[in-house]
């Protein structure tokens, strides 16, 4: 490829904030669960770079179709790549498409075709880069360019964005079903390329009140280390769906003996944590199963694959609630939606 912006051309990134930025001279829109993606074209070529510059083409051979069968011939794209199953996005099909073997991501890539949603334009059909240009004038040739190049394209979509805060704290809160959360740009910043200071992301944390299942001891000392979570189903059994490490420390050396009392096979009576990875000691990978007496409310920001794909934050133990009450529909409800697509 012959562009005036390079394959290794690294993608702007995002603060991490609690609150959405209020004031004048912000941009607003949705923050998708998917992979960050640079698509280049020049001509027949089409590239995919990651947020960390790998190689994407060979996992998602229909974006790079889709990418393809636009009538512009040139172009680099910012964007996201999300896989609709059903009427929710779908982060497991994601991953499953990290597969080395052709055969098996085209195989993937015909049952659950991916979406890639374009949010920022680098580089225009004609003329040299728009990096230099204030996101005010890159949105607006980006709407442009898809109103003219993506009719009739049910593959690629043009993110929604808005200036109005008010609507953007609607989509943190809920009022679109299906969105990560909600990303802020400054209208007047340039593309800065591997920068975060013009750019905040604020993710949709939520709640859930969960069993405390079994727990293991620190890597280093005898004491917790992490809670396993878990959530009934409908049918009574009890699932693992993920873990908190993040204990007040203050709280961790009064918690041990507490639990240790409690200990009692099986701790989960569905799904059960996993073996160890190549990482861990002999004392992490050892879990310890407990009477399913105590509740804890966590904060977490994904539930899909019947798991919490991240670890969770500690807010509070819940005495007052019982344990049977932890159901696993209080988490499932909150699964992306394709809605927010349209």
């Amino acid at each position: 490829m012959d562009l005036p912006i390079p394959l290794d051309y690294a993608p702007m990134e995002a603060e991490s904030q609690a609150e959405i930025p209020s004031g004048e001279g912000w941009q607003y829109e949705p923050k998708w669960d998917g992979f960050r993606c640079l698509a280049f074209r020049e001509g027949d070529e089409v590239e995919l770079r990651s947020k960390a510059g790998k190689p994407l083409a060979r996992y998602f051979p229909d974006v790079v179709e889709t990418l393809r069968s636009l009538r512009a011939s040139r172009f680099v794209l910012d964007g996201e790549i999300v896989v609709p199953v059903g009427d929710s996005l779908s982060f497991e099909e994601l991953q499953l498409r990290l597969h080395p073997a052709a055969s098996r991501v085209q195989k993937l890539a015909a049952a659950h075709p991916a979406v890639f949603v374009v949010f920022d334009q680098l580089l225009g059909a004609r003329g040299g880069p728009l990096t230099d240009k204030p996101l005010s004038e890159r949105r607006g040739k980006l709407e442009a360019f898809a109103k003219q190049f993506f009719e009739g394209q049910d593959r690629i979509r043009l993110s929604r964005a808005t200036t109005d805060e008010a609507r953007a704290r609607d989509w943190l809160c809920g009022g679109v079903k299906g969105l990560d959360g909600v990303m802020a740009k400054r209208l007047d910043a340039p593309y800065m390329s591997g920068d975060r200071s013009a750019m905040v992301k604020v993710k949709n944390l939520r709640t859930a009140d969960c069993v405390v299942g079994g727990f293991r001891y620190a890597q280093k000392k005898p004491i917790v280390g992490s809670l396993l979570l878990g959530l009934y189903t409908d049918d009574g059994r009890l699932h693992h769906v993920g873990f908190c490490s993040a204990i007040p420390e203050e709280e961790r050396a009064e918690l041990t003996p507490r639990l240790e009392k409690l200990r009692q096979a099986p701790g989960f009576t569905g799904s059960a944590p996993g073996g160890p990875s190549r990482w861990s000691t002999e004392r992490s990978t050892q879990w310890e199963p407990l009477a399913n007496k105590l509740v804890v409310e966590v904060q977490y920001d994904h539930f899909s694959g019947g798991r919490f794909r991240h670890g969770t934050r500690f807010l509070r133990w819940r005495p007052d609630k019982d344990p049977r009450q932890c159901k696993l529909e209080q988490v499932v409800k909150d699964s992306r939606s394709t809605s927010a697509l349209m």
